[in-house]
């Protein structure tokens, strides 16, 4: 997982700590929201990714707080409450973004496009951050 973490830290400017609970926490959150199948077989791939989902799959809770309860109330949970949950880690939108990007393109690498394209389309709103 380090490779990872190092990636993130490098390439989004992040500290590696809070690269490593971010990481862990997107996982995480496609662990959830993604399909079973496909995102199994990508954090499978991922060096070190299941040991990270189960340390930081939990931070920040499933709802999101009351701004994620209000956003799944009216159908825009999920990524928004995954937003809201790194933002609470004080994580910027361009380093959400970046987060994000450098994750999906490291999957891809690890698990290949055809497994990762299948977990992004399989999480509704997902694919305009990555």
């Amino acid at each position: 997982m380090s490779e990872l973490v190092t990636r993130v830290a490098e390439n989004v400017g992040l500290e590696p700590a809070k690269a490593e609970k971010a990481v862990g926490m997107i996982l995480g959150f496609l662990q959830r929201e993604a399909a079973e199948g496909p995102v199994a077989r990508m954090i499978e791939a991922i060096p070190g990714a299941p040991e990270l989902v189960a340390q930081y799959s939990g931070e920040g809770g499933n709802g999101g707080g009351l701004l994620g309860g209000l956003l799944s109330a009216v159908g825009g949970g999920g990524v928004m409450a995954l937003g809201q949950q790194l933002m609470s880690q004080g994580l910027g939108m361009g380093e959400i973004t970046g987060l994000a990007r450098e994750t999906i393109a490291y999957a891809k690498e690890k698990a290949g496009d055809e497994v990762v394209d299948e977990v992004v389309a399989s999480v509704p709103g997902l694919s305009q951050f990555v």
